[in-house]
């Protein structure tokens, strides 16, 4: 039985991931911040990465085969408004889980996750990133996790520890917080069909064309890195197809039971945003076999009845 540990398992992915590991018969030990709460069907222990000798302590003491390193600032907005905190969090928190498993008697291999952001703009016609596009970040977020990323292969390099860097590109799926595209979408038709708030939905960007992947699909190519990923490279973790954010939209309101019109709000705009960013998925098919399942149509669907539950019963 491996021992997997989950660092930052409060958030959107870490659920989804200890459900995967668990089912794969790993033995799951998860963190969360001393302030989060969290039901999950493993062992929880309180960790701030930040906190430099607390994360050596519970490395040491759990001595994991992987180390899944889902903590982290991850929200753009955000980064623009409180790039220190996201810089902190980002870098000098990994350093720490980084140097914390250099230190103890285990060698885990390390996934640390980090995002298709990092690519920056891209003006090939198609879009499509390979893992050989040189990282050219323009938001402080992607520039914190390329720096996340940077940091990690020196230290593969120069102390042969099994990292494995992940690009994720956009995921989602039921849970997950609404100040991302998709579930605020699907959380604003929920609110208008029970009548919540007049039928109009406020967006930004329409024309954007991304990469989506259910998170159940991201967290199986994780698993499937930690099993078979190679030490020192860096894998896009993605669906493979771009698709435009005004069609997610259409298909959110075809599934809705309510008439509802459009309307633009400025504050959703951001301040730099990439036209099109499609993942080259070729490395990982072919170091893990591992492939996308799950069809887009049924997630949105999930996604969106997931926040008609969440208004209906009040939780």
């Amino acid at each position: 039985m491996k021992r997997s540990l989950i660092i930052g398992a409060a958030g959107f992915v870490g659920g989804y991931l200890i459900k995967h590991l668990s089912s794969l018969g790993d033995e799951v030990f998860a963190t969360k911040l001393p302030a989060e709460t969290m039901e999950a069907d493993c062992t929880v222990r309180d960790l701030d990465i930040l906190d430099e000798g607390a994360a050596a302590e519970l490395i040491s003491e759990v001595r994991p085969d992987r180390i899944f390193h889902l903590a982290a600032q991850s929200s753009v907005a955000l980064s623009w408004n409180k790039p220190a905190l996201t810089a902190r969090i980002n870098v000098v928190g990994a350093i720490n889980v980084l140097e914390a498993a250099r230190n103890s008697e285990c060698d885990p291999v390390i996934l640390l996750i980090g995002s298709s952001e990092e690519y920056g703009e891209v003006n090939t016609p198609d879009g499509i990133i390979g893992e050989d596009r040189p990282a050219c970040p323009n938001n402080i977020y992607a520039a914190t996790k390329s720096a996340q990323n940077t940091i990690g292969g020196i230290y593969q390099k120069a102390y042969g520890m099994k990292i494995i860097c992940v690009r994720a590109f956009n995921h989602f799926g039921p849970g997950q917080l609404p100040q991302f595209v998709i579930s605020d979408f699907c959380k604003q038709t929920a609110e208008i069909e029970a009548g919540l708030h007049e039928p109009i939905i406020s967006v930004g960007n329409l024309s954007a064309k991304r990469d989506f992947t259910d998170v159940r699909d991201i967290v199986r190519a994780y698993g499937a890195l930690a099993e078979k990923g190679i030490p020192g490279e860096t894998y896009n973790v993605g669906s493979g197809h771009a698709i435009e954010i005004r069609s997610i939209l259409d298909i959110i309101l075809s599934l809705s039971k309510a008439e509802i019109s459009i309307e633009v709000d400025k504050t959703r705009l951001r301040p730099v945003d990439v036209p099109v960013v499609q993942a080259d998925i070729r490395k990982i098919n072919n170091d893990t076999g591992w492939k996308p399942e799950i069809d887009i149509m049924d997630t949105i669907g999930d996604t969106l009845n997931y926040w008609r539950n969440v208004i209906e019963t009040g939780k």
